[in-house]
């Protein structure tokens, strides 16, 4: 039985280049069960290898008519000298050896001709720890999708009995009511006008926004800054990752008044401000990042791809991290709304819309000339609040290496886990061959905004932002030097709020 596949999903298929594949993928940290010896996971890989039977989508390749992705078609069984693999490395405690040796697997394209998953599992020989760097193509399913797959795989208890791989496990089917035809044909319809019409009004607002009438709008796409991480994909990634302390990035976040995401698209923004400094830029505007936005109504459990890409403006010209916080709430929230005026397909659409002009700039090797989208994509995922393991192995951290976006930049992608926020990044290597300082910024970044709450006088080192002084204008009033936050935030969080 074929599994058919939506427009969002085969776009993933056709943007895909050997040069930018679309894969999204997962580097886990693994203990080994006190009773694990010198050959455990050479043990888990036969173990693993012996599942040849899969389940949907990861037993099904696609369909394809004239090159192009009809449907996923499911095969009866799998190539696990392809789909399951083994790798000794010298010391899996080395991040930086890790990193380059996962950056080497995470470029190259998946089979086109299997099911699109790869396995690899990683040791040292001499530790008790281990890895597994997964990847998994982009169409078979987003960051939500993938991450209750991988939710699924894994108990809260060790376990050495019955242990099946997460792509021999079956789901449970959701049957939702079934609707006759006509009412489902006239549904659609209507709601294909409602659609157009939001996206119509989306194309309207930002032109009004290109004309200079209304400013207060969401970001205008291709308004961002070239830098060595941005133009054109070409084969060769970087990977690092970091962890930063949930809980405490939840209680500055109450005690900020601002979203998780928000306090994290601060960090990142001036990690990534710090590392592109150090290559020597210095910037006149604020970068931007691309933000994926996920369109499930809560609760809602489908598979397959149901999210948009938005830009949103980042921070500039303020030193004071507390100060850049407050440029970042007010500029993500300025895109919450616009999101929350339209229905999601309208949103979806407009992501593909943006993004096919993205790819054809790659295609036609233009991404260099043309700015890009964003400068950086930050995704946040929720996952496990709670120590779970793989058979008998406990699982330490999972860190999600994504795809790289037409126009390059970097990726960073987050997955809470236990209390810790594992953080994956990666990019093109055609300017760096590193993206280490740039994880330790986001740490950095992160204990001057904590400190800057208390302490109005903590600073940001120069981070290469050159602001234009336009003087005072005649709403504005000069700052005694002894000012504090609580005594200078109120009128604009009201204006940001109202």
């Amino acid at each position: 039985m074929t599994k058919r596949m939506s427009f969002l999903d085969r776009s993933f298929w056709i943007t895909e280049s050997q040069d930018n594949p679309k894969h999204v993928a997962g580097l886990q940290f693994l203990e080994k069960p006190e009773n694990g010896g010198s050959h455990y996971v050479v043990s888990l890989f036969n173990e693993m290898r012996q599942h040849t039977k899969a389940v949907a989508p990861f037993n099904c390749v696609v369909k394809r008519v004239l090159g192009f992705p009809t449907s996923l078609k499911p095969i009866t069984k799998l190539d696990m000298d392809y789909h399951v693999q083994y790798h000794v490395i010298d010391d899996v405690n080395d991040a930086s050896l890790v990193h380059q040796f996962v950056a080497s697997l995470h470029e190259k394209w998946l089979d086109r001709d299997k099911p699109l998953w790869q396995y690899h599992l990683i040791e040292d020989k001499k530790s008790k720890r281990f890895a597994i760097f997964f990847k998994v193509h982009h169409m078979y399913g987003d960051g939500a999708t993938l991450v209750r797959w991988f939710q699924e795989g894994y108990e809260p208890t060790p376990t050495t009995d019955g242990f099946v791989p997460i792509w021999a496990r079956l789901r449970k089917k959701r049957h939702g009511k079934r609707i006759a035809n006509w009412k489902l044909w006239l549904s659609n319809g209507l709601e294909c006008l409602r659609v157009i019409f939001d996206l119509t009004v989306i194309l309207i607002r930002l032109l009004l926004k290109l004309l200079w009438v209304n400013r207060n709008y969401m970001p205008i796409p291709f308004s961002g800054t070239k830098t060595l991480l941005t133009g054109q994909v070409l084969k060769g990634r970087v990977v690092s990752t970091v962890d930063l302390d949930f809980e405490r990035v939840k209680q500055l976040s109450k005690r900020t008044r601002a979203s998780v995401n928000e306090i994290l698209l601060c960090c990142f923004d001036i990690g990534v401000h710090q590392f592109l400094k150090d290559h020597g830029h210095s910037f006149e505007k604020a970068l931007f990042t691309n933000m994926p936005i996920n369109l499930r109504k809560p609760g809602e459990h489908t598979s397959g791809n149901r999210i948009a890409i938005v830009p949103v403006r980042l921070a500039h010209g303020k030193k004071d991290p507390y100060l850049r916080l407050r440029q970042i709430i007010e500029n993500h929230r300025i895109v919450k709304r616009a999101a929350k005026r339209a229905r999601p397909m309208a949103f979806s659409y407009y992501t593909i819309l943006i993004q096919s002009f993205a790819l054809l700039f790659e295609l036609l090797h233009l991404s260099d000339w043309v700015k890009p989208i964003g400068n950086i994509l930050i995704s946040n995922i929720p996952g496990p609040n709670h120590t779970r393991y793989l058979k008998d192995a406990k699982l330490l951290a999972c860190y999600p290496i994504s795809t790289m976006t037409p126009g390059g930049g970097v990726n960073i992608t987050l997955l809470t886990y236990n209390g810790k926020a594992n953080v994956g990044l990666v990019c093109a290597d055609r300017y760096i061959d590193s993206l280490e300082s740039m994880a330790q910024y986001f740490k950095d970044a992160f204990t001057l905004l904590e400190k800057s709450i208390d302490d109005p006088s903590t600073s940001i080192d120069d981070i290469g932002e050159k602001v234009v002084d336009i003087g005072l204008t005649i709403v504005e009033e000069q700052i005694p030097s002894d000012h504090t936050h609580s005594g200078s935030v109120g009128v604009s969080g009201n204006q940001m709020t109202g």
